[in-house]
């Protein structure tokens, strides 16, 4: 299930604890705590203007992975991006969130489209989209990531 990820549960992820209720994955990371900080401080600026902006993906009361919007929403586009941490991966956690995300977008009136990108070479995360019927749009090279496929699903 994916719940909401506020500034005070980012606080509790960024000291290595997990919010109330929930356990932290204990054989590896959900982020490493550099990439942590940074969508902490990317869900405070989108969150002033789109929320909810981030959240868990939560399996058996464990916080496993983590879903963001990562870039500010325009024309009703939100722009997502996840991951699940290493020893969670390839369970269906990441499918099913992102199935929960969208089912969510569907019932905001202010999301029209979610787009999302996939490293060239991710199978499984291109497997993660496809199933939630995101549709391939291209391609295109990012200077830091390199080779992206770039999908869109619609909400409306």
């Amino acid at each position: 299930m994916i719940i909401e990820l506020t500034s005070h549960d980012f606080d509790a992820l960024l000291k290595g604890i997990a919010p109330a209720h929930l356990r932290l994955v204990q054989d590896s990371a959900i982020a490493p705590p550099e990439v942590l900080a940074m969508l902490s401080r990317l869900a405070a600026d989108i969150g002033a203007e789109f929320s909810p902006s981030a959240w868990m993906i939560v399996e058996d009361d464990e916080i496993v992975g983590l879903c963001s919007v990562i870039k500010v929403p325009r024309d009703g586009n939100i722009h997502i991006g996840y991951g699940v941490a290493p020893s969670r991966q390839s369970r269906g956690c990441a499918t099913r969130a992102i199935g929960q995300l969208l089912q969510w977008a569907r019932n905001d009136h202010r999301v029209a489209l979610v787009s999302a990108e996939t490293g060239v070479d991710n199978i499984t995360s291109r497997r993660v989209l496809g199933r939630n019927g995101f549709i391939r749009i291209g391609e295109r090279v990012d200077a830091e990531d390199g080779p992206l496929i770039c999908w869109e699903a619609m909400t409306v």
